[in-house]
């Protein structure tokens, strides 16, 4: 099996920063695309940020100049810096990657299970 997991969220202040991770861990044979997404009470779930195996990056208007997205490939782990927060950012952030399962060689879209990031005074 694959599994995601998120860690690193949690209540901060406007202008803030946190740092999120996502580890992938089970039967992997390889990553192609990592990335995140973000969904807030009463929104659809939006794309954040996205990398490539190769590292190109690509980040949602919304975010762009103040997310960094980042991915260490010997770990198996995308990373999410996010600075100058504001209290439109809060929302339950989900890791997303595509797959390769060492196991029966198939690709699948995988997913975390969240993890909420408040920003408030």
């Amino acid at each position: 099996q694959v599994q995601l997991v998120e860690s690193g969220g949690g209540l901060v202040q406007p202008g803030g920063s946190l740092r999120l991770s996502c580890a992938a861990s089970g039967s992997i044979a390889s990553i192609n695309r990592m990335g995140w997404f973000r969904q807030a009470p009463g929104k659809q779930r939006e794309l954040v940020a996205t990398i490539t195996s190769g590292g190109s990056t690509n980040y949602a208007d919304a975010v762009k100049g103040r997310f960094t997205v980042a991915r260490d490939n010997a770990k198996n782990t995308v990373y999410l810096q996010m600075n100058s927060l504001k209290p439109e950012d809060t929302a339950v952030y989900y890791c997303n990657a595509l797959v390769n399962s060492a196991y029966d060689r198939r690709w699948g879209d995988y997913w975390g299970q969240g993890t909420q990031v408040t920003v408030s005074s």
